[in-house]
């Protein structure tokens, strides 16, 4: 056995409530004000919400808008469920809603926004790109799977909120038999799944474990790395998963970095691109570099990359472009000469990725901030930096 393991958490659990709380804010924002600069982050404990950090924008904002941000994150998540009491659940009309958003320094703003246009890094820092071949998303075989199963389970939730609670973590095990396995990208089968999903009080604990066991076999029935006779299932571990929300664990904007991107599989970059506009890089950046990952692997350059961007504050283009394809490179280019040819191919500024993904544009028509949040930030054919609209530039180097 080689093992390697993976998780998800839904819309629910308390920190990607407070992702999509932040990211409702800078969706509005940027719906109102497209050079909008924001940084905000949410915290939440109880039912206390905490919405702090810097926001510039030339649009008089009132504490009024950051709490209906809030409550109508909270509601379009799903909370309240019929199944819950105020003291099981968080009720939104019931929270305490502080906000402690002050302006942006101009130290900051002085060198992002640059003559002629140009748009200079928010922030120092290094973003990850990530793809592999293991999945059709491009994304690890963990990762797709646990990620299968929440929003399989969310929606079961929703759907039988008199029985199920909307607070849900799954995790999944892939067995890649050995290491050189693994490092080809050839997963065994699923070893094992854990899921904590909470169930209503009249509900029999055996029974919500039957029920959520069917619901997950019914839908990885017909994939392949699927076999419940060869899974282990491990529901709702405690025996008890009623109080839930943030009532039962805080939750805090920025902190399920692993799972918004590669499941472990890769390093993660300098932070979280939750409750940033696009002159963050960690934002930004993130998304190019995921960009060109999937470019490599989609044209058949290799099985698995790795790219590296880095940038300094204030400055344009990244500093450094770095490509790592494990020694699985396809054609004659080495890694050295790829990644010299992608920086000199794309310019990769701020300016460049807000244009040619439309960051500056929150739609209900194109992307929302706060979606991303809920689903995670990379592996979704429908996220604008997932399109491969440049496959033939990539497939001509092989």
């Amino acid at each position: 056995m080689y093992l390697y393991t993976s998780e998800s958490v839904s819309p629910g659990h308390p920190d990607k409530c407070a992702d999509i709380i932040a990211n409702t804010i800078v969706d509005r924002l940027l719906e109102l004000d497209s050079n909008a600069k924001v940084a905000t982050e949410v915290f939440i404990t109880g039912k206390h919400i905490v919405i702090g950090g810097e926001v510039k924008s030339d649009l008089p904002i009132s504490e009024g808008f950051y709490r209906l941000c809030a409550l109508d994150a909270l509601k379009t998540i799903g909370y309240p469920e019929e199944g819950f009491n105020e003291s099981q659940t968080l009720y939104p009309e019931s929270s305490d809603i502080k906000v402690l958003v002050s302006r942006q320094s101009p130290d900051i703003s002085v060198g992002v926004e640059l003559e002629g246009g140009e748009i200079g890094a928010g922030d120092q820092g290094m973003m990850i790109g990530f793809a592999t071949d293991e999945s059709e998303e491009f994304i690890p075989a963990a990762l797709y799977y646990s990620r299968i199963l929440r929003d399989e389970l969310y929606s079961f939730a929703l759907n039988n909120s008199n029985d199920f609670g909307i607070d849900i973590k799954t995790q999944v095990t892939i067995d890649y038999e050995n290491r050189k396995r693994f490092d080809s990208n050839r997963p065994a089968k699923i070893d094992s799944i854990v899921a904590a999903i909470p169930h209503a009080e009249h509900l029999d604990i055996e029974e919500a474990r039957e029920i959520v066991k069917e619901v997950i076999t019914k839908k990885l029935t017909n994939f392949e790395l699927f076999d419940k006779k060869r899974c282990r299932f491990f529901i709702n571990g405690t025996g008890r998963y009623v109080t839930h929300s943030p009532l039962a664990d805080s939750g805090m904007s920025g902190r399920k970095i692993v799972a918004d991107t590669y499941g472990a599989y890769a390093p993660v970059g300098g932070g979280a691109q939750s409750s940033k506009d696009y002159t963050k890089v960690d934002r930004s950046g993130l998304y190019a570099a995921r960009w060109i990952a999937k470019h490599i692997v989609a044209s058949g350059l290799a099985k698995k990359a790795l790219v590296e961007l880095a940038y300094v504050i204030g400055k344009p283009k990244p500093i450094n472009v770095t490509i790592n394809r494990f020694d699985m490179a396809k054609g004659s280019l080495g890694d050295e000469e790829l990644s010299k040819i992608v920086a000199e191919k794309f310019s990769l500024t701020p300016l460049w990725i807000k244009e040619k993904f439309g960051l500056d544009k929150p739609s209900e028509e194109t992307f929302l901030y706060a979606d991303i949040a809920a689903r995670g930030q990379v592996g979704y054919p429908d996220y604008p930096w997932e399109k491969l609209d440049e496959l033939e530039f990539f497939k001509a180097l092989l």
